[in-house]
């Protein structure tokens, strides 16, 4: 299965552009008046020099013409002070539909997405990506406009002056429009192989991290170091190639830039000792032509800069492509979950679940046991439509789970692990997640279901700050509980979901749980087969397969693998831990 997000090709990354552009229409079109009014100030003073110094060759006065020439570079001033401001606010509003729209793209993920991909990958998008756009957009966008309006007026006016010189001077910019074309070319794969590999540095960075006593405890740091170093290298290559192409780039600019005032004043001795021209128009010309030089520079340093913004941004608008390809599937017809015929493979391995065949009837209470690595785990995120089956179907209602669209499948089916997460806040906003509209009553009633009494016993209750850090991993765990709880689903798949709580704790949660869940379909996926007895129904799991069913009693009695683990289970306890986890 694919680990990579997608990533947006040009035209969707353009549609998105010009979507943001759309929802601040009034800020758009001032900050481009603004700029334009600059620019066209800015055109004024050295026309004005061109007629100051024909006026002085003719012996005229030029203190209006000096007047006029002082007022307009304090107009130039003021607007492009103005157009800076409102371009500024207009990109920062900018940014933040982006970080919106992010937020809300990777709460609609589908699960089956979520569980595969990379998480490096995503916090790289989330982080660096949405940063780099946001500079652009703040710093880039605004530079950008004004330089190319100043730009597109300088060649203008050059032409106004004298169509001539106008063109020996845009045939010198030639060298710059191949080099900038030929760096295009090249700049959006390089940039997004550097984004790639920016991903994957911080996917191991992450691991490392999370997984650090465990490479200790197992001996891998000399192998996670080795395969550190690799990412690194292959970092510091496509950092290298992008490089290669910014070097070749600003050389070649650099040389270019300097051809055109060079070529309009050597025509222009010629034109101006035939008489064709003036030797204000002269000065007037090579001085729009040495005044291009700012934009252009300005306009292609930050060129590159939108090679590596727009790579950002398409992985950030990469996003949008499993919600936008996502077909919504139809409504479930009843509360039934039915597995005919599964098989399951995680990518490059063997059959993990083999031929599953099972129906959960509404309302039952299902446990799941086996023996490790027997495919318990597997088939739970198969029935909660986390993975797709490679054969085989798994339904709810006759429709496969895993069509369902992520606010469907929380209407019907919740997968519930030991692995949880608290969001920073209060204990109170941890809660409202799963029902906004649920009132403090009914939260209290969710938290009491799972014995989370200790709620009561902080300094403001549903109030407090929370974090995973200052509750430790039980209580986590029992906060996600009661999010189950008002969440509502039919069904529940709990994996070891009371793992994190001790016996006692575990214990008076499942009651709590199960009395509370009444009604509704549960299954639970367990090593603690107290957890079975209580069930209606056993499924046996060994292999991958499906290799026994019934009640708890039955399948003592028959002798078969259930007795066998029942037997190791409850004799591996001591007599007083039996009490303790039974009471």
């Amino acid at each position: 299965m694919n680990r990579d997000l997608p990533i947006a090709d040009r035209r969707q990354v353009r549609r998105a552009a010009l979507r943001l552009v759309r929802r601040d229409v009034p800020g758009f079109t001032a900050t481009l008046l603004l700029n334009s009014l600059a620019a066209a100030a800015a055109l004024v003073s050295p026309w004005l020099l061109g007629r100051i110094i024909d006026s002085i060759s003719a012996g005229d006065t030029v203190d209006l013409l000096a007047a006029i020439a002082v007022g307009a570079a304090l107009a130039q001033l003021v607007l492009s002070r103005y157009a800076e401001k409102v371009g500024t606010r207009f990109s920062e509003r900018v940014q933040e539909h982006i970080r919106a729209e992010l937020l809300d793209r990777v709460l609609a993920l589908p699960a089956a997405t979520v569980e595969h991909i990379r998480t490096g990958d995503l916090t790289a998008r989330g982080t660096t990506d949405v940063a780099v756009v946001g500079r652009t957009l703040r710093d880039a966008a605004p530079a950008i406009l004004v330089s190319s309006l100043q730009a597109l007026f300088l060649i203008v006016a050059v032409f106004l002056v004298d169509p001539v010189l106008g063109a020996c001077g845009l045939l010198a910019l030639a060298g710059i429009v191949a080099a900038s074309r030929w760096y295009l070319r090249h700049a959006r794969p390089a940039y997004l192989e550097e984004g790639a590999a920016r991903s994957e540095l911080a996917e191991h960075l992450t691991a490392n991290a999370a997984g650090a006593r465990t490479i200790e405890a197992l001996g891998l740091r000399a192998k996670r170091t080795r395969a550190a170093e690799r990412v690194i290298e292959r970092g510091r290559a496509a950092q290298l190639r992008t490089l290669f192409l910014r070097s070749v780039l600003w050389p070649s600019v650099e040389v270019s830039s300097l051809l055109p005032p060079v070529l309009v004043l050597l025509l222009g001795g010629v034109l101006l000792d035939r008489g064709q021209v003036t030797l204000g128009a002269v000065v007037t010309c090579v001085l729009y032509l040495r005044r291009l030089d700012q934009p252009i520079e300005t306009i292609l340093i930050w060129l590159e800069q939108l090679q590596s913004s727009g790579a950002a941004f398409a992985r950030i608008e990469g996003l949008a492509t499993p919600a936008r390809e996502e077909v919504a599937a139809a409504a479930p017809r009843g509360d039934r979950i039915e597995a005919c015929g599964v098989h399951f493979a995680y990518e490059g391995g063997d059959d993990v679940v083999s031929g599953v065949d099972l129906t959960v009837r509404p309302g039952e209470r299902l446990a799941v046991v086996g023996p490790s690595g027997a495919g318990k785990s597997t088939l739970g995120k198969l029935l909660a439509g986390i993975d797709r089956p490679r054969l085989g179907t798994v339904t709810v209602g006759s429709v496969p789970v895993a069509d369902l669209s992520p606010a469907q499948l929380r209407e019907h089916v919740v997968l519930v692990t030991q692995e949880q997460h608290l969001f920073l806040g209060t204990v109170r906003d941890n809660l409202l997640l799963a029902d906004p509209t649920a009132g403090d009553d009914r939260l209290g009633k969710a938290l009491a279901a799972v014995g989370a009494d200790w709620v009561d016993s902080l300094d403001d209750e549903l109030g407090s700050q929370s974090s995973g850090a200052t509750l430790g991993p039980d209580r986590v765990q029992q906060l996600a509980l009661a999010r189950v709880i008002l969440a509502d689903p039919h069904t529940v798949i709990l994996d070891e979901a009371t793992a994190m709580l001790d016996p006692r704790t575990a214990r008076r949660a499942e009651r709590s749980l199960a009395a509370v869940l009444e009604g509704r379909t549960v299954i639970a996926i367990a090593h603690r087969l107290h957890t079975a007895r209580d069930a209606d129904r056993v499924v046996v799991m060994d292999d991958g397969r499906v290799v026994e069913v019934g009640a708890h009693d039955e399948l003592v009695a028959a002798g078969g693998v259930y007795e066998t683990l029942w037997r190791s289970w409850h004799g591996s306890r001591s007599v007083g831990d039996s009490h303790r986890a039974d009471r």
